[in-house]
């Protein structure tokens, strides 16, 4: 964690309404990313986010939280929330693409053949484990690097690269299993 985070959540212990509140800024769009992701629904995801900062916000008045990874905190937090979320529906996590990440194009073929390889690399996501899936969302959606990925798993870097290389493997696998079927 920087010294600015570390500073933030030391004003945030103290019940400091502005460190609160820059802790909400700076980490509110990513972890709220993160969410959707995971659930592909903008008001699960807004509700999901919520509360992920309502337990922060507990967990430091009860003087608890995070002492050190504030982010690998509210990332677990997150992953955790989803988890609870997908217990109470009674539904096995999914990882959804977000549609946003296709790039619009004026050719209908174009739009139409992504559209299709959005369709298998989701239907290839949910053959994962939810840890590989997991990797997949922090490190190529997140952009996060292995030691962050790492923290908020509260796994060894070794681990994450060992899960990263079995989930990019087993999704290869998929598509080209859906490749060879669409031949």
């Amino acid at each position: 964690m920087s010294d600015h985070d570390q500073v933030h959540l030391q004003r945030a212990r103290a019940g400091d309404p502005a460190a609160l509140a820059a802790v909400y800024d700076e980490y509110h769009p990513p972890v709220y990313r993160y969410v959707y992701r995971l659930v592909g629904e903008v008001e699960i995801a807004r509700d999901l986010t919520s509360e992920v900062f309502h337990r922060f916000l507990q967990a430091i008045r009860n003087g608890g939280g995070p002492e050190h990874h504030l982010s690998a905190w509210l990332y677990r937090a997150a992953h955790n929330a989803v988890v609870d979320h997908y217990r109470r529906r009674g539904r096995q996590q999914h990882l959804p693409l977000d549609e946003e990440l296709v790039s619009a194009s004026d050719d209908p073929a174009d739009s139409a053949e992504r559209s299709r390889s959005v369709a298998q690399v989701r239907a290839a996501l949910q053959h994962l484990t939810p840890d590989q899936q997991q990797v997949i969302a922090l490190k190529f959606l997140e952009e996060l690097s292995n030691e962050e990925v790492a923290a908020i798993l509260e796994k060894p870097v070794g681990a994450v690269k060992s899960l990263q290389h079995r989930a990019l493997a087993a999704l290869q696998r998929h598509l080209a299993s859906d490749k060879e079927r669409a031949l």
